[in-house]
């Protein structure tokens, strides 16, 4: 069991805003560094050297010294998960005014969510899966059917590399912005990477948003009959 002194810290180091500013921008996969992080959340190179090093400690947070450079990654997809699932409890809070704009939108129709996408596009690719009966749900875990395995194969996805990762083959993540599922563990980092692979998606110039091309709004229509109007590009 989990202690409430252990759940507690967790939920401290997580509370601070400038901490919290961090986590988000390392939920985007990229190993970060201190000078990054620091302007992410505002704060100086000091105080962030200080956040990172708590965020460290707690486990949340690996570091890696390459030459002179330090870089900053979550530490696990578990990490990631846990974020992902506050964000959608934040949606769920007292409504607070904001304006919206184009970076909001884009955020909501494909981003990164740690190694793998999320977003409308995502939910929408995890629905198809399952109409079609490549992949089986049972709870949180994720099976691939026979035809599965031979949708994959075609699609590019080679699934005997699964077995040398650690990691779970396919998961759900509960998507905050959808407020459905979405596939997560090897595969969904593996339909990301495909995806990417053929021009579908790319890294928007900052952030997390994933922008959707030309090639990729045919793809995902002809591949996975997404509805056209989750087709949408953002600028």
């Amino acid at each position: 069991m989990v202690s409430a002194n252990t759940l507690a810290s967790i939920a401290a180091l997580i509370g601070d805003v400038a901490r919290a500013n961090m986590l988000s921008a390392l939920l985007g996969g990229k190993a970060l560094t201190a000078g990054e992080l620091a302007a992410v959340a505002g704060v100086s190179p000091q105080t962030a050297s200080g956040h990172l090093a708590r965020l460290v400690d707690g486990a949340l947070v690996t570091v890696e010294k390459q030459g002179r450079h330090r870089y900053f990654r979550l530490a696990s997809a578990e990490v990631a998960e846990t974020l992902e699932h506050l964000s959608l409890l934040s949606t769920t809070g007292p409504a607070r005014h904001r304006p919206t704009g184009p970076k909001d939108e884009a955020m909501r129709v494909a981003r990164t969510c740690y190694d793998h996408m999320a977003g409308a596009i995502a939910v929408g690719i995890t629905d198809s899966l399952v109409q079609s009966g490549y992949l089986e749900f049972e709870g949180a875990a994720g099976l691939v059917t026979e035809t599965g395995r031979t949708f994959f194969c075609e699609f590019g996805v080679p699934l005997a590399e699964a077995g040398k990762s650690r990691r779970a083959l396919c998961r759900t993540c509960l998507d905050w912005s959808e407020r459905r599922h979405h596939i997560g563990g090897w595969l969904g980092a593996a339909m990301l990477a495909r995806c990417s692979e053929r021009h579908w998606l790319r890294p928007a110039r900052e952030g997390r948003a994933l922008t959707l091309t030309r090639e990729g709004q045919a793809g995902f229509a002809a591949t996975f009959a997404i509805d056209p109007a989750v087709l949408r590009i953002v600028a």
